[in-house]
Order: structure tokens, then sequence, then C-alpha cells
């Protein structure tokens, strides 16, 4: 008896001892550990997703790629595959599986000499406390606290919630964080989607995804993924049927498709940029905003083709400038035996696109022989060549091309495109570059944005980014200033020699035509129709460059422009989507708008944080839109100029295209109305304008100034780019007259002299009035005799603008 007592309170000793051990660790180890409440608000990083106008998805910034699925749209099958794998008795322990332990520990006291990774017993509760709250060392003291947490977090959360978070946080390889990740990359499916073997596969990965790489180690991924299966089946989760046939599936993955949908990378770019200003790194690539833009996908894509011909066709009609490189001869002056290797280790041109590199092996007068990196060969024939003259300084060529000989020899490595007849085309990638834009002249919205030949080669936007003069694109600012004050198209100004003193050891500023002639007194429509420089400068002296400058800054074209008469010809600089925002103010009767890339973004819960159009519409909300009255959205732009004074503008720039600089657009053959613009010595080179409904900007220019060559202007360069995408985007519009405003009277006049036509005069033209102001041949001429409006002297030094 007194044994039996002794030993029971000896045991009841043990188990206090044992307790207080026990709590005694707890307590040891629980101090100071993370607090686990924040998995209450705990939101996974998740990707944030750029998407077109039309829905469309353009790209998406994540430091993981991550789909957060809630756990009530998580499959069933998901779910019991990673419990069969990972913790069968996940619903009914406390948050350690103490069977599981002790057979762990059992297992690895059978291991302990074997030199084995010891086997683990964490249950999906650990496994969220580990990766949420510490670290992954392998220690006794990293597994106590792992458990203490684990208690602590199934007291504070719901089983579903800390499945959600596990499911959704989980690295499986391949850059996939969480399984909704997991199946796009692995199988280039939505997790509803998944078989029953592709889902064990999944859940065989957690552990280490590495030791189970689908095709580098495809036994050992097979022989696992089976092993899921047979868990499944053992836990009742599927049937045998079902875990053979499964079984006897192969491990196929698929590589997951492209879904970028639609292409605009100078887009893409300057919309991270804002979101990155507007909510921070942090939230951009972790806060998985919803971005909808203002793109139109069709209209990107017919931007991108043709600024890309644009520039292709310039550059060929200033001739070839030789091979990307050269391999290394091998007998004679023909490429060695290995010439396809060698091709192939040449890293490939960045610009490279659709076109193939190959390497010239033979060349005789007739053609070359080519051949590219998979062994195959090809030729290209001496008709392909004609453009291929030798290009020489400043815009100019060589020689026509007589024989293959003279651009191409045996070694130099060439881009090529297929062509006709199974020939094969040589090409280059242009010197030069541009950009293009359009957006919406009543609203800002920006629909197509290229800002270069290849973001690949250079991420640097022209659109946006680069700051160039203008020329006489500028110039339909100074016109409506003029228009403003009094002026109408009629108006009569002297082009003649114009010379100021611009002021001690400066010299003599002379402004010239672009043909170098005058030709006297000339209405104000046949200026900008003509783009004479020396009537814009002697009209803007008139009216002063102060009232030039405060249009300019209305406009958003600069806001610190000197007030100096060679900025009335474009000499200050200014950016793309600046001008052509400007040019829609024109078009949209003089009202102001803030071009846009962004129309709403929204947070990962859906609430809307931004958006463009901020305006209140009333009676919108009701149940039956048919049965009510069509709202009122309220205009809010202000208006920056007279409506009347901008179509004014507007159709003297539709005669810019009729019978001016700019007539080769209007083989399109509906309303349209722009400008040419030319630096001197063809630096820069644009065309702006706009069809009633869409303003269209174009530059074309090297990034390092210099000159595109003799004759090259806005015309040949710029406007043949705006002419195809206009041509293209309203192919299957019908054509809208420019909308007139209130107090516009169109009268006949003589479109030489701008005064009354005379009955029956068969070139008279409409020209808009504003009531009062119709000519009356008492008329003077502006010679510009009149004060100026700043200090002549003050004229900066300018390559000279035309």
């Amino acid at each position: 008896m007194r044994f039996l007592t002794t030993a029971i309170a000896a045991l009841l000793l043990l188990a206090f001892v044992g307790v207080a051990a026990v709590l005694g660790l707890f307590y040891y180890f629980g101090r100071g550990l993370p607090d686990y409440q924040q998995l209450a608000t705990y939101e996974p990083p998740v990707m944030t997703r750029v998407h077109a106008g039309d829905g469309r998805l353009i790209t998406e910034y994540a430091t993981e790629k991550r789909v957060f699925v809630p756990i009530k749209a998580m499959p069933k099958l998901v779910i019991k595959s990673f419990l069969a794998a990972e913790d069968k008795n996940f619903y009914s322990h406390p948050g350690v599986d103490i069977t599981g332990v002790l057979r762990a520990v059992v297992t690895n006291a059978l291991q302990f000499a074997s030199n084995r990774r010891p086997v683990g017993a964490s249950t999906i509760t650990q496994q969220v406390a580990k990766n949420f709250l510490l670290t992954n060392e392998v220690s006794i003291e990293r597994k106590v606290k792992e458990a203490i947490l684990a208690f602590r977090i199934e007291r504070a959360f719901t089983k579903d919630r800390i499945l959600e978070l596990y499911l959704n946080e989980i690295y499986l390889g391949f850059g996939s964080y969480g399984v909704a990740a997991a199946a796009l990359n692995y199988f280039n499916k939505s997790l509803d989607r998944l078989t029953i073997a592709e889902a064990a596969y999944l859940a065989a990965l957690p552990k280490a995804p590495s030791n189970y790489h689908p095709v580098r180690n495809q036994r050992a991924a097979k022989g696992r993924r089976d092993w899921v299966i047979e868990r499944m089946l053992d836990e009742g989760f599927i049937s045998a049927e079902q875990a053979k046939a499964e079984k006897a599936a192969p491990l196929a993955t698929r590589e997951r498709e492209v879904t970028l949908l639609t292409r605009a990378e100078y887009f893409a770019e300057e919309v991270r940029r804002e979101l990155s200003e507007r909510y921070g790194q942090n939230q951009l690539y972790r806060g998985g905003l919803s971005v909808r833009t203002t793109l139109d996908s069709g209209l990107q894509a017919i931007a991108d083709r043709v600024l890309h011909d644009g520039l292709i066709a310039y550059d060929r009609r200033h001739g070839w400038r030789g091979p990307v490189t050269r391999l290394e001869a091998g007998g004679g002056d023909a490429p060695g035996a290995d010439w396809a290797r060698q091709l192939a280790a040449l890293p490939p041109p960045k610009a490279l696109g659709d076109w193939r590199i190959s390497v010239v092996l033979k060349a005789s007068d007739a053609e070359a022989a080519i051949g590219f990196t998979d062994g195959s060969t090809g030729r290209i024939p001496l008709s392909d060549l004609g453009w291929a003259r030798e290009a020489l300084k400043e815009g100019r060529r060589g020689g026509p091309v007589r024989s293959v000989t003279q651009v191409l020899k045996p070694g130099d490595v060439v881009m090529v495109e297929k062509g006709k007849g199974g020939n094969w085309s040589l090409r280059q990638v242009p010197a030069i570059d541009g950009a293009i834009v359009a957006l919406d002249p009543h609203t800002g919205r920006v629909l197509a944005m290229s800002g270069g030949y290849s973001f690949a080669a250079s991420q640097f936007n022209r659109a946006t980014q680069a700051d160039r003069q203008p020329g006489s694109a500028f110039k339909p600012l100074v016109y409506l200033a003029a228009l403003d004050s009094s002026f109408t198209p009629s108006s009569r100004i002297l082009d003649a020699p114009f010379v100021i003193d611009q002021g001690p050891g400066l010299g003599l500023w002379k402004p010239q035509n672009y043909a170098q002639e005058f030709y006297g007194p000339s209405t104000m429509r046949l200026g900008i129709e003509k783009s004479r420089n020396l009537m814009t400068v002697r009209l803007a002296q008139t009216i002063g460059m102060e009232k030039v400058v405060d249009y300019a800054k209305k406009f958003g074209i600069a806001d610190k422009m000197k007030p100096t008469l060679s900025m009335s010809l474009g000499a200050g600089e200014t950016t793309l989507l600046k001008l052509t925002t400007a040019y829609a103010m024109l078009v949209n009767g003089g009202k102001k708008i803030e071009p846009t890339l962004i129309d709403r973004i929204q947070d990962r819960h859906g609430r809307t944080t931004f958006r463009h159009d901020e305006r209140k519409c009333q009676g919108c909300a009701v149940a039956d839109l048919a049965a009510a009255e069509v709202p009122v959205v309220p205009d809010n732009r202000p208006q920056v100029a007279d409506p009347r004074s901008a179509y004014q503008v507007v159709s003297m720039l539709q005669g810019v295209v009729q019978r001016g600089t700019g007539r080769r657009i209007s083989a399109i053959g509906k309303p349209l109305a722009g400008k040419t613009g030319t630096t001197n010595d063809s630096y820069d080179t644009w065309f702006l304008g706009f069809s009633p409904d869409l303003a269209v900007g174009v530059f074309v220019g090297f990034d390092k100034p210099a000159t595109l060559g003799k004759g090259e202007t806005g015309s040949s360069v710029a406007a043949p780019i705006f002419k195809d995408f206009m041509e293209a985007a309203l192919k299957d519009h019908a054509a809208i007259p420019f909308r007139i405003p209130p107090g516009i009277r169109l009268v006949r006049v003589n479109p030489d002299t701008g005064l009354l036509a005379r009955p029956g005069e068969r070139r008279a033209i409409l020209e808009a009035f504003k009531p009062g102001t119709e000519p009356t041949g008492e008329e003077g001429v502006l010679d510009g005799s009149g004060p100026l409006a700043s200090d002549g002297k003050s004229a900066p030094q300018t390559r000279g603008l035309y």
C-alpha cells in the first residue's frame, strides 16, 4: 500500500513538474512574440492590373505575382488536396496536432543515426505562424514559438480564415505566390478547371517546390503527386477509380499564355509613373489596384503601326548604314563552318521585333545567300536593295546600287524580313525616332500613345519627355491671339523683310520664309496656310508678345515662355502631348482640358479611389433609364478662348489641309485640319491636326538633334504618319463637318485677297467672320510699324524656324 501511495505521489509530482515545465517553457518563449492580431487585417501583396478602356489587359505590376482568392470561392478539390497532403486533422486540432507530433518524435528517433532531415509535424496553422510571423530557421526554439503562436491564432481566428491566409500566401515555385497563381503558371488554368492530378501536384509542392520541379525532377515530382492522390483516397476525398485514373495521367505542365491582349508599352510606362507618384511604390506593386485607362486598343495598334512604318520610310530614303556586326571569317572571306553557332551566340538587337537576324554567306552581283541561327538559308535579291544606297552625312546618299556586293559582304550580320516569292528583304532599325499621340478633344482622354520606334531599345517617351521646338506648329496660337484682338482671317499682313536688333554683340535677327522669298500683302489665312514666317512675326509684334505668351500658358504649351518675337515662330520648347492638347482645345471651341491616361482607379476591395471625370450626374440614378428623361451632365470646362475665334483658326487650319503645307492629307476625303512644323535645318518635324472628335500629334526627329536632310520637313516626314493614322482611324466613320459655334457668319471671299467674292467667282471660299467684321475693301495692310509688345532687343538666338 505504501509503495502504491509513493508511486502515485511520484507520478503526480512528475506531472506537476511536467506541467510547470511546459508552462515555464511557454512563458519563456512566449515573451516578445510577434503580434498575431495583425493577421486579422493582413492583406497579402496582390498585383496591380492595368486595363484598356475596353477592358483588355495591358500589363501587371507586382513584386509577388499573386491572385487573391477568398476561401468561399476556393474550389473544394483544391482545399481537399492540401488538407490531405499537409494537415488532415486541420478542422479538429487546436493549432498543434498532438498525434502528428508523437508520430514525428518516434520517426525521428528511429532515423536518428541515418543523417536524414528530421520529419516535421507542422500543421497548416503552424505554417501560417512561420510564414507570416517567424523565420525559416530550423531549431527547437523556433518550433516552440511556432506552436505557441499556432494556439493563439486558433483562438483568435476561424479555421476558414487561417486556411484562406495559407492558400493565398504560400510559395509554390515558378514565381507563384498562392494557389491561384500556381494554377496559371503550371497548367495555364484557373483553379476551378484543375483536374485531381493537377490539384494534387500543387499540394505536393509546399515542402520543397524546387525538389519537385516538373521538368528537372519529373520522377520525384510525379511520385510526390501520386502520394498526395493516395492520401486523398485514404481520406475519402476521391474514389479508388478516380485515384487509379489520375495516377496514370502523365505530369504535364503547360506554359502560361501571354494574356497581354493590348500592346502599349510607352502608354503603360506613363501610367506606371503616374501610379507611383500618386500611391507610392509599395501600393503600386503590392496593393492590388485595378486601373481602367483611357486607351483605345484599336487606335493604339494603328498608332504603333503607322509610326513604325513612317520611321522606316524616312530611314530608307536616307540609305544603308551597314551591318549590325560581322562574324569571323573562315576560309577566304566567307564565315567559318560554325557560322550558325556564332550567329546564335550573338545577342539579338533590342529592336529586332518580328525581323530575323542572319549572316551573309555569299554575295554576287545578283543576290546574297544568307543563313539563320537554326542552320536554314535564304536569299536577298538585287531587286530588294534599290533603297540601300550608302548613307552619307546630313541625310545625303551615295550612288545607285547596281550590285549586291556594293551593299553586302560575306560575314555581314544583318536583319531581314520575309519578302515576296520566298525571298528575304534587307532591314535596318531606323536611327531616327518619333512619337504619336491621339486624344479625345472634348475630355482630354489619351486614346493612343506611342513614344518611340521600340520600347525594348529605348524607354524614353518622346511624346511626354522630349522637350523640342515646335516651329511653325506653334503659329496657330499667335493667330488665335490676333483673332481675339479684332483681326479676321481676311486681315492683310505685309510679307516683306523684317530685321530687329538683338542687342550689343548679338547682331541682327532677320527671320526668313522657308522659300526665302517675299510675297507682299497677304491675308492672315494665306499666312497660316503657307506657313509664312515674316507675316507671323509682324502679327506677334502688333498684338504684343505678352498676349502670345499668355495664350501659350492658357493652352498648356509653356508656363514660362519668354516674351520675345522668336517665340512666335516656335523657338520655345514643349512636348508633343502638350501641343496636341493645345490643338484639341482649338477644335473643342476653346475649352480647357487636361490630358489624362487614367479614367478610374479602384483598390483591392473595389472602392474607387480616383476618377478623372468628377462631374455629378443629377438624374442618372434612376430605376428605368428608358422611361426617364436624358440627364444633362454639366460642362465645367473653363473657357480659355472665344469659341468663335477658335473656330476661325480651325477653319484656317482646314485650309492648310486643302490648299497649304498639309494638302497631301486631303486625299483622305474627310473634314480634317492641321499644321506642319519644321525647325531650321530640319532638326524637328511635326504635324498636329484633328477631325471634329479626334486630335492627333506626330513628332519625328533624332534624339540627339541633327538635320533630317535637305528637303525633309513636317510635310514630308510627320504628315504622312498623321495621314496614315487618320485614314485608318476614320475608315468606318462618317464624314462629320466641324461644328460652327453661334455668332459666326460664313461669307464668300476671294482666297487670295480676302475681299468679298464677285458673283459667279469659281475660286471663292467660305470664310468665317464674327458679325460686323466682314471685309469692306477699306481695310489697310498691317506692316508692323506698331509698337513692340516687349523688348525687341531681347530676341534670343535661335536656329531659325519656318
